[in-house]
């Protein structure tokens, strides 16, 4: 793959998305973006998310089929998904590629990774409660 060249736009959105722990969608990102570059555009942050998901330097966050929401850090790591907010986050504990072995030894199946998401209400939501 050739490489792209980090334009401002791209810049911003990736300094933006490494930035935050919760992990934004392209809408909430354009809007982010906004406030330092006022004329980008929604299909400028789709087509710089897809070069940056593209290359590696971001990872993309399929909820469901039903929305996409974009991670500043690339590494396999686990997130967690509030219920009530429907916000996503990094849960702090590592990558347990062991299970992929495991799996792969009880299935006829050639295991080349694993997603694995967590749901249930967030901290800021249980205070609210």
């Amino acid at each position: 793959m050739t490489q792209k060249r980090m334009t401002k736009q791209r810049k911003t959105i990736l300094d933006i998305l490494k930035s935050r722990k919760d992990h934004p969608t392209a809408s909430e990102l354009y809007l982010e973006v906004r406030e330092k570059i006022p004329h980008v555009s929604l299909g400028t942050i789709y087509r710089n998310l897809n070069v940056l998901t593209d290359s590696g330097e971001v990872q993309e966050i399929n909820i469901n089929n039903k929305f996409k929401r974009y991670d500043g850090n690339p590494r396999q790591h686990y997130h967690f998904n509030c219920l009530e907010c429907k916000r996503v986050f990094d849960l702090n504990g590592s990558y347990q590629e062991d299970l992929d072995t495991m799996i792969s030894e009880k299935n006829p199946h050639q295991i080349s990774g694993h997603n694995a998401d967590f749901f249930g209400t967030c901290s800021q939501c249980l205070e609210k409660t």
